[in-house]
């Protein structure tokens, strides 16, 4: 579903504070895109911290599992006029309901976007030489 969106993505990337996002990609505009995966009920109400991501993208995503209730996607708690819907299982996913656009400053977006191009080259090159693998760390 990225990629068909031109969206380009990595999972589990660090943000400055100590969070991680379960995945963050930038689109064709250079816009970066937040989605904070679900796949319990408990997880979803359970989590407190989930606005934090929105100071480090220009979009915001859930992604929730098919099975779970997307009722209260529409209260006010989960800011449905900001984040956008995602739902997706083992196979594909849809975008059901488009993330506003609020564009962080150009500054802060040269920051993340250097950050996780930094990570993906890391990443790739750990992955074709094991010799790197003790700087393979994202927190190096």
């Amino acid at each position: 579903m990225f990629a068909r969106n031109d969206i380009w993505c990595l999972t589990e990337m660090p943000l400055r504070g100590g969070r991680r996002a379960d995945i963050m990609g930038v689109d064709a505009k250079g816009r970066i895109v937040i989605v904070e995966i679900k796949v319990a009920r408990a997880d979803l109400f359970g989590d407190t911290k989930w606005t934090d991501y929105l100071e480090f993208c220009d979009r915001f995503y859930w992604g929730l599992a098919p099975h779970l209730d997307r009722a209260c996607m529409q209260t006010e708690a989960f800011l449905p006029d900001v984040c956008g819907l995602i739902v997706a299982d083992g196979y594909d996913a849809e975008i059901l309901r488009s993330a506003a656009s609020l564009p962080l400053a150009a500054s802060r977006r040269k920051v993340e976007v250097e950050r996780l191009a930094r990570a993906s080259m890391r990443r790739h090159v750990v992955r074709t030489d094991p010799m790197l693998s003790a700087w393979g760390s994202e927190n190096h």
